[in-house]
């Protein structure tokens, strides 16, 4: 019965808020507030619950039966610069706003050897939003993708050195575009701005896989694998104005009409390694490093029947994440946590668009814990200084050549996370 009502407290938990969840940025670690302040530093460590989602291996170091919930809250902000080809430039500054991003995990300890897991958290996230009238509104003006993992769990432990997991992933997602597209009037050959909103859910499957030694007291390394996950996505799109021809750089199409639309969308697998050394009891270093294969997301080609469809080429590079922390306990109840990390960037500037500003990004973060009783509450904080991507290359639609755009870049993107644990021992 423990089992169930832990479970029961981690849907609850996530299910209240999963309907906001939205994050800046594409690939999150936003999974827990221990593993926020300590930059990902929870594959080697591997020794709460919420290893679940870095290296579920590692529950196999939690006896019992354990639960956690929280929420990160992201505060994202950056400034698109245009250059006009009429001369001058314009500053588009992003619409303040909060992203919320759950978490919940359980496990449960069968015997001597074998745990059972449930985690719930967001791989991916996307957030981005302007005034619909602003300059690169033909290429977007609201962008939002919203995914949550739901990961079954089972782990093994081969022997005190040795531990194994496998999960099964199922992920949903919600996807969410808004932009202008010109329209022309059966009583005018003038165009006006047509707005063109496209929403649609889906669900994917992949698989988890995990590995965890611990070669003494001082000494543990962690590795983990998370699958790719194909996402059949079905919504609508929706016309501010029906009834006359869209205009395009490629020239006219049919009629503006409210319709069907569908896409696939390829997120990629990651494999993550990490290497822990705790000289003291109360003290821990961890160093590692994360391989994301962006290479597999080509393009987000998005069917809108026969007659209209929305190609967009992406062909991302692969990208890294270097990240090391420190974890110091002053007190038996009490922990301080540090951790930074590095990505390298990954969007090809060929194709670059206004849905990522980004390209490349470095993390620097700071926690807390406490234990009370069988209670743990943990606090985070991280702030992202996001590097800028060039447009003067680019070719995606809406950008060069359209609406006297030549090129431009983005700057001043940074973010601020805030993030919250609470645990319990059953």
């Amino acid at each position: 019965m423990k089992v169930f009502r832990a479970l029961a407290l981690v849907m609850a938990l996530v299910f209240c808020c999963s309907a906001t969840v939205r994050a800046e940025g594409f690939a999150l670690n936003e999974w827990s507030a221990r593993g926020v302040s300590l930059a990902g530093g929870l594959v080697g460590r591997a020794d709460d619950v919420s290893t679940l989602a870095y290296n579920a291996a590692g529950i196999t170091q939690v006896p019992g039966t354990h639960v956690m919930g929280g929420l990160a809250v992201i505060a994202p902000m950056g400034t698109i610069v245009a250059d006009m080809s009429t001369g001058g430039t314009k500053y588009t500054s992003t619409k303040p706003d909060v992203w919320l991003a759950p978490h919940g995990f359980v496990s449960h300890q069968l015997n001597d050897n074998v745990w059972l897991g449930f985690a719930s958290f967001s791989r991916f996230g996307l957030g981005n939003s302007f005034d619909s009238n602003w300059t690169g509104k033909y290429n977007m003006y609201d962008i939002g993708l919203k995914t949550m993992s739901f990961v079954p769990t089972l782990a093994y432990k081969v022997n005190d050195t040795l531990s194994l997991s496998v999960g099964a992933e199922v992920m949903n997602a919600h996807v969410y575009r808004g932009s202008k597209i010109p329209t022309r009037t059966s009583s005018t050959t003038m165009p006006f701005d047509n707005d063109l909103q496209l929403e649609g859910s889906g669900w994917g499957v992949g698989a988890h896989l995990g590995m965890h030694m611990r070669f003494n007291d001082q000494w543990s390394m962690g590795l983990s694998y998370k699958s790719q996950v194909t996402l059949n996505l079905f919504g609508d799109v929706d016309f501010g104005y029906e009834g006359d021809s869209l205009l395009t750089r490629a020239g006219t199409l049919p009629v503006a009409r409210d319709r069907s639309a569908n896409a696939t969308l390829q997120l990629p697998d990651s494999i993550a390694w990490g290497l822990s050394y705790k000289p003291l009891e109360n003290l821990s270093f961890e160093v590692g490093t994360v391989f994301t294969r962006w290479s597999t997301y080509n393009a987000l080609n998005i069917n809108m029947g026969n007659d209209y469809s929305s190609v967009n080429n992406k062909e991302w590079r692969d990208g890294w994440n270097f990240n090391g922390s420190v974890e110091y306990k002053p007190l038996d109840w009490w922990s301080l946590r540090a951790g930074v990390a590095y990505e390298t960037p990954v969007v090809n500037e060929n194709y670059s668009d206004y849905m990522m500003p980004t390209n490349g990004r470095t993390t620097m973060s700071l926690g807390t814990g406490v234990t009370w009783n069988n209670w743990t509450i943990d606090l985070a904080y991280a702030h992202l200084w996001i590097y800028p991507v060039d447009y003067d290359t680019t070719s995606s639609s809406g950008i060069r050549g359209s609406n006297q755009i030549k090129g431009g870049h983005s700057e001043n993107v940074q973010a601020n996370i805030y993030m919250f644990s609470v645990g319990y021992t059953f």
